[in-house]
């Protein structure tokens, strides 16, 4: 199924899950409550990576919060629209599209982001003589995801919109596999993200230079479903926010990354996405 089924469904279908979900809501709640709460974060770098970062971050904010935590990972971009598209995920960081989709299908609310303006970046090789996107008219440019929304929607758009030039998307499922497809040749640019470029090794940042950089929105947020009860959630963003001063946990959250995690909220943050009508790059066929 396409991602634009996934979450622009029929009103009726989406009613009789409502109500289904109503009379089944208390139980589920209870055991939730019970059993703690799954995190799950969108897969920009590697799993051990992911790791690393969230697991400790999330025993911290279990500790503070007195709500427990678990880390859920799943296997790429597609497959994490997939569980937010069917509401699985209790807590979730997610991209801004995502969290503009995941409000509208599932009733996501933003609770924190970072302060800095999130900006797609497109890249090529440093020895390819490119200099300007016109010369990419016609060829292959890889993406992480159709709607990652910084490192391919905002980047598509762009080039369609304002440099109206026509290329080739292809979609790598990581932004590590959308670098290295242009290092190698196979792609004559790849779409990104300065925080995604900068955990990568030094061949890999070395190899690439920037050839455009879009307009900025607001960034990833930290997000959370209503099922969740709101005392939980902010007991859990308060903790984030008080962690995230915390000198010793700085490092983790600069590599989430939320250098300087702020209350997000939805209307101001996230509807005006909206006005950059994106939907029609999204690609019904990836799954």
């Amino acid at each position: 199924m396409g991602l634009s089924e996934h979450f622009w469904r029929p009103r009726a279908k989406a009613w009789w899950a409502a109500a289904a979900l109503t009379l089944i809501a208390p139980f589920c709640r209870a055991q939730t409550e019970a059993t703690g709460y799954q995190v799950y974060v969108v897969p920009q770098f590697q799993a051990a990576e992911l790791q690393r970062v969230w697991a400790p971050i999330l025993e911290r904010v279990s500790q503070e919060s007195g709500v427990r935590l678990s880390l859920k990972l799943v296997k790429d971009i597609p497959a994490f629209e997939a569980e937010l598209a069917a509401g699985r995920p209790d807590f979730a960081y997610m991209n801004p599209y995502h969290q503009l989709m995941a409000h509208e299908s599932q009733g996501y609310l933003p609770l924190l982001r970072d302060r800095k303006l999130l900006q797609g970046l497109l890249l090529v090789r440093q020895d390819d003589p490119i200099q300007s996107v016109q010369e990419l008219r016609g060829k292959e440019i890889a993406f992480p995801a159709p709607n990652a929304l910084g490192a391919s929607l905002l980047i598509r758009a762009q080039l369609t919109e304002q440099e109206k030039i026509d290329f080739k998307p292809v979609y790598a499922k990581t932004h590590s596999n959308a670098y290295r497809q242009t290092l190698i040749g196979k792609t004559a640019a790849s779409g990104g993200l300065q925080a995604t470029l900068n955990k990568e090794s030094d061949a890999v940042r070395q190899g690439l230079r920037v050839l455009m950089v879009t307009q900025g929105a607001a960034p990833h947020p930290f997000s959370v479903h209503p099922r969740v009860p709101a005392e939980q959630a902010k007991a859990v963003a308060n903790a984030m926010l008080k962690l995230a001063g915390d000198a010793k946990m700085q490092p983790l959250f600069q590599d989430i990354p939320m250098r300087e995690p702020m209350r997000a909220d939805f209307e101001r943050d996230y509807r005006p996405i909206t006005k950059l009508r994106l939907q029609k790059y999204l690609d019904s066929q990836q799954d």
